[in-house]
């Protein structure tokens, strides 16, 4: 049981990174749309028709949607009741290297110390990954290729706590708009703020594993999503900083609680690119891909 749930788990996060970086999730693609059709900007609607066509010849060919296949980062869900545990890093690792020659990925873990590429998108803590132990006998994989472009504006600001709410906003608008069109916009946003350093920047990026126009279930926070999302999108910089409607497709928003003295605003994003894939494997063998469905088939 423990060797098959093992090629099990392999061949789901196999499918979680060819699915990712080749097939953009309906949500991203439908936004994409909609922000095509009411595009006045002639410059701007032009490589919103570019992206859009990029995606459609990328799942024709099955191919990577852009030359930059990213970082290899998963978010795991380990139910306390899933029999498979001690062994989920290396069938992961596995996983990735497999994937970089299959599907193929461009080879882009980097030793920093003697800049040198491992070939194989693995190294030191490559890929990333973050574990929650959660209840149930379920393992719910979270895969993200996260671009190199999109992630050098990434921006963490310890802010004065009593600036609260406003400071976070101050902070998001100010990260956006030094990074113009760096990223490859329109962009998705993820924000989290905690008091800790790195819990806000965990919290900003796993936000950005939520569907697209799904709110927050904090009202409050779902106020601060659609805030930050229209004044963002008045900073006026539109696809590939040509101007126009656009520059969001949505931001997500996360918190934790912090320290009296402590307040952490962590802001990241993702290009159009928003590729992410998610997958449930359960005890049993049962497999249920969450984001791209058309894997259920083939099951």
């Amino acid at each position: 049981m423990s060797t098959d749930l093992e090629s099990l788990v392999l061949k789901t996060a196999k499918n979680l990174i060819a699915a990712a970086v080749t097939r953009i999730p309906d949500d991203v693609v439908e936004v994409l749309k909609r922000a095509m059709e009411r595009e006045a900007n002639p410059l701007a609607k032009k490589q919103l028709e570019a992206i859009l066509r990029n995606i459609d010849l990328a799942a024709r060919t099955r191919g990577p949607v852009c030359q930059d296949t990213g970082m290899m980062i998963f978010f795991l869900e380990v139910g306390e009741e899933f029999p498979l545990k001690a062994g989920l890093r290396e069938i992961l690792v596995r996983a990735v290297r497999e994937a970089t020659e299959e599907v193929p990925l461009r080879p882009n873990a980097i030793d920093p110390l003697r800049n040198k590429n491992s070939g194989d998108n693995t190294g030191r803590y490559m890929p990333w990954i973050s574990w929650e132990v959660v209840p149930g006998d379920k393992l719910k994989i979270a895969f993200m290729a996260k671009g190199g472009g999109s992630e050098y504006p990434s921006t963490l600001v310890m802010i004065p706590p009593a600036e609260g709410l406003r400071g976070v906003k101050r902070v998001v608008l100010e990260a956006i708009f030094r990074a113009g069109p760096k990223p490859c916009p329109p962009v998705v946003v993820g924000v989290g703020f905690a008091g800790a350093s790195d819990a806000a920047l965990k919290l900003a990026k796993k936000a950005l594993l939520r569907p697209l126009g799904e709110r927050h279930p904090d009202p409050e926070i779902a106020g601060l999503e659609e805030e930050l999302l229209e004044r963002i999108n008045r900073l006026g910089i539109g696809p590939h900083g040509f101007g126009g409607f656009t520059t969001a497709l949505d931001v997500k928003v996360d918190y934790g609680y912090r320290h009296p003295a402590s307040f952490a605003v962590g802001v990241t994003v993702s290009c159009w690119a928003m590729r992410r894939s998610t997958a449930v494997v359960s005890a049993d063998g049962a497999v249920e891909y969450l984001t791209h469905k058309y894997l259920n088939e083939e099951v």
